[in-house]
């Protein structure tokens, strides 16, 4: 019998009572595992501070089409609460700069080129607003409580501004430059042990991470530093901004994406 996806954690559970697996439960410890380093939960009756919107938070469920994994996301409710003050876009790096700093990259031999996810990336910026919630049942124990919610919860309006903003100031402190362009094109002067002189990049789509570099690893393992990545997401790139990449070898030699 096919069951529906779930909308709350009793539904959840009763699909859990009646099929006998825990593929929806482990779902939910798993990301909620993940998620409670955006909120600061208060003790006893301690209430949010004046000044502060009060938002819901609630599980979002799916199922996976490749290999049916079950998935669950803890978002906030966005929606219900006012514009905030700051700014709220969020650029993302375009295709056509894509394709030149590929170009560049088989035009330049010997530079290498990895890609990598970030794990979770909303949730490793501070939050640009002033918003609490009371938790969900999803929170166990702590069912009913005032949180603060003090990093870029997904579904927040200022999330994705906030993560990028975040990540453009690491980019900086590695000495990296947005490029006047494209903002999500990073650039740094670089030089190869044979003594070559180039500029290096560093392309970011929300938390997909395009690196050219001699030693573009090197990069990568830098960034992790800061924002952790996803296992099995670093390497050379198969898939990037939906696109297939293939390595080839040109006639002169020269390998290209």
């Amino acid at each position: 019998v096919v069951k529906p996806v779930p909308k709350q954690v009793k539904e959840s559970t009763a699909i859990y009572n009646e099929n006998g697996n825990n593929h929806l439960t482990d779902a939910i410890t798993k990301e909620m595992k993940n998620v409670r380093v955006a909120f600061d939960i208060k003790e006893g009756d301690e209430k949010a501070p004046i000044g502060y919107q009060e938002i819901r938070c609630q599980g979002s469920y799916d199922v996976k089409m490749d290999g049916f994994a079950r998935k669950f996301r803890m978002v906030a409710g966005g929606h219900t609460t006012e514009a905030p003050k700051t700014l709220t876009y969020a650029s993302v790096v375009s295709r056509e700069s894509v394709r030149i700093v590929l170009t560049s990259a088989a035009l330049n031999d010997e530079l290498e080129v990895k890609a990598a996810d970030i794990r979770n990336a909303y949730l490793t910026a501070p939050v640009s607003e002033k918003i609490w919630t009371r938790l969900g049942r999803e929170f166990g124990s702590d069912c009913g409580k005032t949180a603060i919610i003090v990093r870029a919860l997904y579904g927040l309006k200022s999330a994705g501004a906030s993560f990028r903003n975040h990540l453009a100031d690491y980019m900086r402190e590695l000495g990296y430059v947005s490029c006047k362009a494209d903002a999500d094109v990073w650039l740094k002067a670089e030089t190869r042990p044979d003594g070559f002189k180039y500029y290096s990049d560093i392309l970011c789509y929300v938390n997909d991470v395009l690196c050219v570099h001699h030693n573009a690893m090197e990069q990568i393992n830098e960034i992790n530093k800061r924002f952790p990545l996803k296992e099995g997401s670093v390497g050379d790139p198969d898939i990037y901004l939906g696109d297939e990449l293939r390595k080839v070898t040109l006639a002169n030699g020269v390998e290209a994406w």
